[in-house]
């Protein structure tokens, strides 16, 4: 088996078993619309600081789904005993690493673009068309250095009895940037309708995207060797 193929195996075998269970799929959606809601009406008296939350309150709805749906694809394979099976198949660890990531990848963005028209209706923001391009990217962007950072620390705290309140703590300070780059790519393109900055953010934002998906990939070994 090929590196690709074992790579896309082991996305595909995650999104089936989602696809069965919808357990990580139900608790992110609800999650992530439950924090929309408060934050929208905790500001709901001042449509100004409403909208210019938008570009935050959207990224921290994705930043805490993606803890979810992170440690859910690690749970369920450690659980089933599929984890042990899939270390003794003669690929890289890194595909295994990578396989995952593209799955949670995929799942966050496409939670993304549900979330984007929800948080601009919610918080009454301005959109223009042509500013949406730039807010996919923006997201897509966002979501794969946060899946990198997710997917790693989840797998290394997969073992480990306090597993859920580890990851948090382990993971935030390292995706920081990830998230300070998305929201400010975002408000410049919502808020101000500066395209150009939003450029030179999303730019910065795929720098950070290679230098985790690299160092990550290169070390991730040595996390399920341990």
């Amino acid at each position: 088996m090929t590196d690709l193929k074992a790579l896309l195996a082991i996305a595909g075998k995650d999104f089936r078993s989602e696809a069965r269970s919808r357990a990580a799929t139900v608790a992110t959606v609800f999650f992530s619309s439950v924090t929309l809601v408060i934050l929208a009406f905790a500001l709901g008296r001042d449509a100004e600081l409403m909208r210019g939350a938008m570009p935050g309150a959207l990224w921290v709805a994705l930043a805490f789904s993606g803890v979810i749906s992170a440690a859910q694809s690690w749970q369920g394979d450690l659980q089933e005993g599929a984890l042990d099976q899939l270390l003794t198949l003669p690929f890289p660890r890194a595909a295994l690493f990578l396989g995952k990531l593209l799955a949670n990848w995929l799942s966050m963005t496409l939670l993304g673009a549900l979330l984007l028209p929800v948080a601009v209706a919610f918080f009454g923001a301005d959109v223009a068309a042509a500013a949406v391009p730039t807010l996919l990217v923006t997201i897509a962007l966002g979501t794969l250095g946060f899946a990198v950072i997710a997917t790693f620390y989840a797998a290394l705290t997969a073992n480990l009895q306090a597993r859920e309140s580890l990851l948090p703590v382990l993971m935030f300070p390292v995706v920081v940037p990830i998230l300070l780059a998305a929201v400010r790519a975002t408000e410049a393109a919502v808020g101000s309708g500066d395209i150009a900055l939003a450029r030179s953010w999303i730019e910065l934002l795929a720098g950070f995207d290679l230098v985790y998906l690299v160092v990550t990939s290169a070390i991730f070994h040595v996390v399920v060797e341990e």
